[in-house]
C-alpha cells in the first residue's frame, strides 16, 4: 500500500447490522459486504450516536456528536416567514453546522482529492465542508425520477434507478484516479434500504419470499405482528405518500404485513450489497485496490416493527446497531473486535490516524487504529447516544443505560429510564429499572452518562431550542 493510501468511506442508508449475513443473518444474500467483513476488521458492536439521518451523517463527517456539530438532534429545517419549518432539498451555503473541521478538509490539508457520490441530507452544501467535487440527488427519498446535483445548481434529471447511476459515476471517478499520483478520499453514499421499498427494480422486489423471513422475538406483542397502515405506507412510497398523498399510495397491498415489508426491506439491502460488489470489481479493474482503504457502514438502524415501532430514532438496539467494517487487507490481518462498542464518530479520527494526519483537538471520537492493528484494549470501551425526542444512553459492550431529557431545556428528567442486560436480554424485553433494579454497575453507569451530557457542549447556531 502506498504511504498515503487511497480511502473510500462507504455508507448506506438505514441498514441495522442484524440484516447481513456476516452479522448473523442466514436468510440475506449479501455476499460482498460479507466478503468485504470477513477480509478486514469487523467490529461486532457498532452504534449510531444519533439515529436519525442528518444528525448521523453529520457526526460521521465531524468527528462530533450531533449536539456539538449541529446544535441540534433531528434534521434541520429551514424556517418560513410565518415561522414553520420545511426541510429544504437543497443544502444551504451559510455554515451554521459543522463549523469546525471536517474529514474532507482534513484529507485536503494532507494532499487529497475529495469527492462526494452519492446521497448528501447535510447541511451545509459539499463545497463548503471540503468537497472538491460532488455529485448528489436532491430529493433525499426516491430511487428513480431523480434530480442529481453536479457540484452545484439545481440539478438535472437522470434515467433509470439513481442506484445504478450513481455506482457508474463511482466506476468513472476511480476510472480517472488511475493516472492520478495524488491520493483520492471518496465518500460513497448509498440511499437504500432507505424507503420508499417499492421503488427499486423488480428483481430486488421479488427476491425474498415473505414465509422465508425470520423475526425478531420483540415484533411480537401479545402474540401479535404489529400493523400501522400509515407506517407501511411511507415504508413503500415515503413522501409520495405522506406528502404528496398519490392516489396509488391510498391503499396496501392486498395481504400486506410485516413480513412482506421486511422481504422488501432485504431485496433493497441486496441491492446495495450488489453496489459493493460493483464497487470491488472495479477497484480491481482499475488497480487500485492494494492501495486502498474501504470503510462500510451505515447511518443509523431501523426499528422494523420491533417493539411495535417503525422507522428509527429511538434508544433501541434496532435503532442503533450498525454494520461497521476497516478493509485493507494488504495492511492489517482480519479480525473481528467483540471488546469495544464502535461508533460512528470513531471513523473520523481513525482514518486520519491511519493516513498519516493529527486529529484535530475538537474531535471527539476515538482512534481505533490500535484496534484495528494490534487487537489492543481501549481505556473507554463504551459509546455515548443521542435521540431527537431527548432520550440518551450508554451502550457498554454488554449493556444498555439510558434517561431521558426534556428536549426543549436540556434538563434531566427521569435518570432512571431504562437498563438492559444485554447479554441476557439481547431483545431488550425486559427494563430492569421498572423493577427497582439498582447495582454498582447501573450506578456507575448512570453517574457516566449524567457526566457525559453535563460536559458535551452544545453548537450555538441561534437555531438551537
Amino acid at each position: 500500500m502506498r504511504k498515503k493510501p487511497n480511502v473510500i468511506l462507504c455508507i448506506c442508508d438505514q441498514l441495522r447490522a442484524f440484516e447481513t449475513g456476516v452479522y448473523g443473518n442466514g436468510i440475506i444474500q449479501t455476499p460482498h459486504i460479507d466478503r468485504l467483513a470477513e477480509e478486514g476488521v469487523r467490529f461486532e458492536i457498532a452504534v449510531t450516536n444519533n439515529p436519525v439521518c442528518m444528525p448521523a451523517r453529520s457526526c460521521l463527517l465531524s468527528g462530533q456528536y450531533s449536539r456539538s456539530c449541529m446544535g441540534m438532534l433531528g434534521n434541520y429545517a429551514e424556517r418560513r416567514p410565518d415561522g414553520t419549518r420545511y426541510m429544504s432539498e437543497y443544502p444551504v451555503d451559510d455554515r451554521v453546522h459543522m463549523p469546525e473541521q471536517t474529514l474532507p478538509e482534513v484529507f485536503k490539508t494532507l494532499g487529497y482529492d475529495t469527492a462526494l457520490i452519492g446521497k448528501w441530507h447535510i447541511q451545509p452544501s459539499p463545497g463548503i465542508v471540503g468537497f472538491d467535487y460532488s455529485l448528489f440527488p436532491r430529493v433525499h427519498h426516491r430511487h428513480s425520477g431523480q434530480i442529481f446535483v453536479e457540484n452545484t445548481g439545481e440539478g438535472e434529471v437522470v434515467d433509470g434507478f439513481s442506484v445504478e447511476f450513481e455506482s457508474d459515476r463511482v466506476r468513472q471517478y476511480l476510472r480517472g484516479r488511475r493516472t492520478q499520483n495524488d491520493p483520492f478520499f471518496l465518500y460513497y453514499s448509498i440511499s437504500p434500504p432507505h424507503m420508499p421499498l417499492m421503488d427499486a427494480p423488480d428483481h430486488y422486489l421479488n427476491r425474498y419470499h415473505p414465509q422465508d423471513i425470520p423475526l425478531r422475538p420483540n415484533v411480537f406483542k401479545d402474540g401479535k405482528l404489529p400493523f400501522d397502515d400509515h407506517w407501511f405506507k411511507v415504508y413503500l412510497w415515503d413522501f409520495l405518500h405522506y406528502d404528496h398523498h398519490l392516489p396509488y399510495t391510498e391503499k396496501l397491498p392486498d395481504g400486506f404485513d410485516l413480513r412482506r415489508l421486511i422481504a422488501l426491506y432485504y431485496g433493497m439491502t441486496t441491492w446495495v450489497d450488489d453496489m459493493i460488489g460493483r464497487l470491488r470489481n472495479e477497484l480491481e479493474e482499475s488497480n487500485l485496490a492494494d492501495d486502498t482503504i474501504i470503510v462500510f457502514l451505515s447511518d443509523h438502524g431501523d426499528n422494523l416493527g420491533s417493539h411495535h415501532l417503525f422507522n428509527k430514532g429511538q434508544l433501541i438496539e434496532e435503532s442503533i446497531r450498525i454494520p461497521f467494517v476497516f478493509h485493507a487487507p494488504q495492511a492489517w490481518s482480519a479480525g473481528v473486535n467483540t471488546t469495544h462498542v464502535a461508533q460512528i464518530i470513531d471513523v473520523m479520527p481513525t482514518l486520519i490516524k491511519l493516513c498519516g494526519g493529527d486529529i484535530p483537538d475538537h474531535v471527539q471520537g476515538r482512534s481505533l487504529s490500535n484496534l484495528i492493528f494490534d487487537h489492543a484494549i481501549l481505556k473507554d470501551p463504551e459509546a455515548f447516544i443521542e435521540t431527537s425526542d431527548g432520550k440518551i444512553g450508554i451502550r457498554t459492550p454488554t449493556a444498555l443505560y439510558g434517561i431521558k431529557t426534556d428536549p426543549s431545556t436540556r434538563t434531566v428528567i427521569d435518570d432512571r429510564f431504562c437498563f438492559y442486560d444485554l447479554i441476557k436480554d439481547p431483545y431488550e424485553q425486559t427494563n430492569l429499572l421498572e423493577t427497582s433494579f439498582d447495582t454498582k454497575l447501573t450506578n456507575n453507569l448512570r453517574d457516566q452518562l449524567l457526566s457525559w451530557h453535563e460536559s458535551t457542549p452544545w453548537l450555538n447556531n441561534g437555531d438551537n431550542p
